[in-house]
């Protein structure tokens, strides 16, 4: 065993203050995570309607070129053709009064008053024959803006189309 002199600090000492420095954190270290969490925070506030603004748009490209096209196809197989632009997305839905009889729906499922909507609350778009799609349909979102013909509309047609800047028609 070792002799402990006067010179030489006692082990239990040691391991005392190694444990009360390894306890605590200084004002400053506390004070500079606090800062990173707050500009963490800022940053995310900031972009938050960039982030979700761009999911909505997504959500709205995704039904009018993938969702809806499998009901359409559906009902177009059973039904001889495409509901027409009067009947509308509805026509997925509940029956159309003088097609009843052949109706074999509904093709869309869900809260019937949420499932036509786009994530602005706008109802989606339906046109048939289709000015942008001759031999098939038109279904686009009216876009952020809930206007229809603008730039920001979200349509099932290629974004190179041009019909000549043809006014009122969508994504003009």
């Amino acid at each position: 065993m070792q002799n402990i002199t006067e010179n030489q600090p006692r082990p239990s000492l040691l391991r005392r203050t190694a444990r009360n420095t390894a306890r605590a954190f200084t004002l400053l270290e506390i004070l500079v995570v606090l800062a990173i969490a707050g500009m963490i925070i800022g940053l995310a506030v900031a972009n938050f309607g960039k982030i979700f603004g761009g999911a909505k748009e997504n959500i709205a490209e995704m039904f009018v070129t993938s969702t809806i096209r499998l009901p359409l196809e559906t009902y177009r197989m059973q039904m001889g053709n495409y509901p027409t632009t009067a009947e509308g997305l509805q026509a997925l839905i509940t029956a159309p009064a003088d097609k009843a009889d052949r109706w074999r729906g509904p093709y869309l499922t869900g809260d019937k008053a949420k499932i036509l909507t786009d994530p602005w609350a706008q109802p989606y778009q339906y046109r048939f024959p289709g000015i942008r799609n001759p031999d098939s349909y038109d279904v686009w979102s009216k876009g952020p803006d809930g206007m229809d013909g603008t730039p920001d509309d979200i349509g099932n047609w290629s974004k190179d189309s041009n019909l000549g800047g043809i006014p009122g028609l969508p994504g003009q």
